[in-house]
């Protein structure tokens, strides 16, 4: 309580607490008193106060600024999750109205434009209400989109284009082949190239690829990357959010780096030059605002030649042998190796060549159509494809499948808090 006023409220008729903003003082004694661990405090500078572009509701992420889309040109987008990217290209796309950080009272379209009165943006939102643009948005989660589209690859496809463009980009995705085949029917990389042919076949002003490389090989990310270049017109609009810097690099003209507390708030940057945006990212730093947004740099760690390295003893010794197996009129065959511990071996390949198939051949998830049986292995498995099964909250997970390592300090110093597992909402999961 401050000089009279009621700092943290509890109401029998809310599920949660409210916590007042400009009373919090940041001692942070109710972060370390709520035994759930769902309070965040986290002191922000005051000039960012006046740039709040939208705010979900009470003691909620808020996003501040917003990125700034220029007509025959591509913007990249990058930061690290839950700092507002999606919810940028929601309000970029229509379909969020940013409140200004009003959620209690929002304001109406001509204040919102007025707001942005001087920059590119107004004239972007005076289209977006006067209705003159068109919004296509290719979704982060592809692996959703069986559940809203239904019918088979080429009817959809061409019935949403013309006949020209629509073959020329089934032939460069490599989706002839599965053009009969069910939307449901199709892979991550499949639905991928699916959702990226189905933006690009579209007559819009504004296209929205929400990571477009994910799912996709190194080729199929060149080849993605380059049908987004061509569909940029002079008088149309590009949005690109990306994690793989190599495609982002590739892909845009200019970039808005984003930064914040995942789930907390989120702050955009002004537009850089490719090479600056990138680079910006990495360090952690931008010097525009002379601001440090994370401790360390990103720092990548080059190549070690092996006969510089010492000796490591080998304790154990795996051997597998020959193993063939079909699926369907895919066929593969698997040459017997070995493998030892103390090493991280990568398997390189296209999609569609049988890595998955052989990874989950030596889990024991597949059984192999020769005779010869695999030895008997100790494996953690994780699955290309995620899909949430569990019914309950993800530490009641944690506690059903490894509790005894989940609660090992050792485990919580190099898994959880690098992850941060313990920031997980504790929601149940579906």
């Amino acid at each position: 309580m401050q000089i009279g006023k009621l700092c943290i409220e509890v109401e029998s008729s809310s599920k949660i607490a409210f916590i007042s903003e400009p009373l919090c003082i940041g001692c942070g004694i109710c972060v370390k008193k709520c035994p759930f661990e769902a309070i965040t405090i986290i002191n922000l500078a005051k000039d960012l106060g006046c740039d709040v572009s939208h705010r979900y509701g009470p003691n909620s992420f808020k996003l501040h600024r917003l990125p700034i889309p220029r007509p025959g040109q591509v913007l990249g987008l990058v930061g690290t999750n839950g700092t507002g990217k999606s919810t940028a290209l929601k309000i970029l796309a229509a379909k969020l109205k940013p409140n200004l950080g009003r959620y209690a009272s929002p304001p109406e379209w001509r204040e919102i434009v007025s707001s942005f009165r001087g920059s590119e943006l107004q004239n972007y939102f005076t289209k977006v209400i006067e209705e003159s643009l068109k919004v296509v948005i290719k979704p982060q989660y592809v692996d959703l989109v069986p559940k809203q589209v239904k019918g088979n690859v080429g009817s959809i496809l061409r019935g949403r284009g013309e006949g020209e463009v629509v073959e020329g980009l089934i032939d460069e995705l490599e989706l002839r082949h599965l053009l009969l085949r069910e939307v449901s029917e199709l892979s991550g990389g499949e639905l991928q190239r699916f959702c990226i042919a189905a933006a690009c076949n579209q007559k819009a002003n504004v296209i929205m690829f929400d990571e477009p490389s994910s799912y996709l090989d190194v080729r199929q990310r060149i080849q993605a990357a380059n049908i987004i270049r061509r569909a940029l017109q002079n008088d149309n609009y590009i949005v690109v959010v990306e994690h793989d810097l190599s495609v982002l690099d590739y892909l845009s003209d200019f970039i808005c780096c984003l930064w914040g507390k995942p789930g907390a708030y989120g702050v955009v940057t002004t537009p850089f030059s490719v090479r600056e945006g990138i680079n910006h990212f990495l360090d952690g730093f931008i010097p525009t605002e002379n601001l440090r947004f994370r401790d360390e740099a990103l720092n990548f760690k080059l190549a070690v030649d092996q006969d510089l390295l010492e000796d490591v003893q080998r304790l154990h010794y795996y051997e597998y042998p020959e193993m063939l197996k079909k699926l369907g009129t895919f066929s593969l065959k698997v040459e017997a190796g070995n493998f030892s511990d103390s090493e991280i071996i990568v398997m390189l390949g296209q999609n569609g060549t049988g890595k998955s198939t052989f990874i989950r051949m030596l889990a024991g998830l597949l059984t192999p159509d020769n005779s010869e049986s695999l030895p008997s292995f100790a494996v953690s498995y994780k699955p290309q494809t995620i899909s949430a099964k569990f019914q309950g909250t993800v530490k009641e997970l944690f506690f059903a499948k490894i509790r005894d390592a989940y609660n090992h300090p050792q485990f919580q110093t190099d898994v959880v808090r690098p992850l941060c597992l313990d920031q997980v909402p504790p929601n149940p999961k579906p």
